[in-house]
């Protein structure tokens, strides 16, 4: 399994997104980011073949970082940056 840091996920979102890792908050709604189903089954794969037990479904019920984050860390693919 591969650890996931908070900012490697952060990271991960925004490459996805196409956006600045500094614009997007650990609150925002990622949809209003443009976050759509295809975008998070590619994030939700990319996750799950890094070992980490991660659902689609969990994903897409409270799309912002900060609710995936704890997601991830129940998985325990989770680890602290710095």
């Amino acid at each position: 399994m591969t650890a996931i840091t908070f900012n490697g996920m952060r990271q991960a979102v925004a490459d996805i997104l196409r956006e600045e890792v500094s614009q997007i908050g650990d609150e925002d709604n990622l949809v209003d980011w443009g976050l759509d189903s295809i975008r998070l089954m590619a994030l939700t794969l990319q996750w799950q073949r890094a070992g980490l037990q991660v659902d689609f479904a969990q994903l897409a019920e409270r799309p912002q970082l900060s609710y995936w984050w704890g997601l991830l860390a129940s998985a325990g693919g989770a680890e602290h940056d710095g």
